[in-house]
């Protein structure tokens, strides 16, 4: 069969690929959209990186250094000579890289601290808020009980009440010789030590000597009626009267000094 003679110039126009191999070419100057968007992603992260740099570059400067500490509170335990210990032993860095945790761990630990807060106030203050326990009494076993009833280590040469009772019972002997206190404030009389025993029996001894079995139920209620009898009744015994039994219905029984002496 007679064919026609290829043109040279056709030969030129055909794509060049060896014979059973496919070559696929891609371009990316195709795909604009895509190496604008890389480039942008890449300059945004160049300027973060940048950023970032300077700012750790800044605030790790010796510029901002803390120059006032303003610790407030009412405080009576929490002196000058502990913030100065805290200020020179905690406080490392400046404005910004201060470990504010560090140092409201630091105040903490001091004896007579419950609770602490620590903020920077702009350009060179930390201000630490302070409250201090107050101390209730003297707990039987160890350590003081604060007014909420927490159990706290601290010394003091301050008079106070001793209160007693099974472990994990502070906060309710507390408030019950809170109660005890104030139901006896007529009489003039202060409880200095409040007592529950394991059977949970309570008893009191009073600022004159005296001291009351108030039994388990009805606590208050027997020693409000006994504030109401006292004045008809102790003060006009023939002998000192050293204790009062308040656990009878219809009553109450003394206990004379001279008795015990017997």
């Amino acid at each position: 069969m007679w064919g026609r003679k290829a043109d040279k110039g056709d030969l030129s126009r055909r794509p060049m690929a060896a014979p059973g191999t496919s070559v696929l070419v891609l371009s990316l100057w195709d795909k604009a959209q895509l190496m604008l968007w890389l480039a942008n992603l890449l300059y945004a992260v160049a300027v973060v990186l940048l950023m970032y740099a300077v700012l750790f570059l800044v605030v790790h400067l010796p510029w901002f250094p803390i120059r006032v500490v303003e610790v407030k509170g009412a405080l009576t335990h929490v002196n000058y000579q502990q913030v100065s210990y805290i200020v020179s032993r905690d406080f490392t860095g400046n404005f910004f890289t201060l470990d504010l945790v560090r140092v409201s761990t630091a105040f903490r630990k001091l004896p007579w601290v419950r609770h602490v807060s620590v903020r920077r106030q702009w350009p060179d203050t930390l201000e630490v808020s302070v409250e201090e326990h107050v101390a209730l009494g003297r707990w039987a076993d160890g350590g003081l009980i604060n007014t909420h009833g927490e159990l706290f280590q601290a010394a003091t040469d301050a008079p106070l009440p001793v209160l007693a009772g099974p472990p994990g019972t502070q906060a309710e002997v507390a408030q019950r010789y809170e109660a005890f206190r104030e139901i006896l404030a007529p009489l003039k009389l202060t409880p200095v030590q409040v007592s529950m025993n394991e059977r949970r029996a309570w008893q009191i001894k009073l600022d004159n000597g005296l001291t009351l079995a108030l039994g388990r139920e009805r606590v208050d209620q027997r020693l409000a009626k006994f504030v109401r009898a006292y004045a008809d009744t102790i003060p006009r015994m023939p002998n000192p009267v050293v204790s009062v039994d308040l656990r009878y219905p219809n009553g109450f029984a003394v206990r004379f000094a001279a008795a015990e002496k017997g």
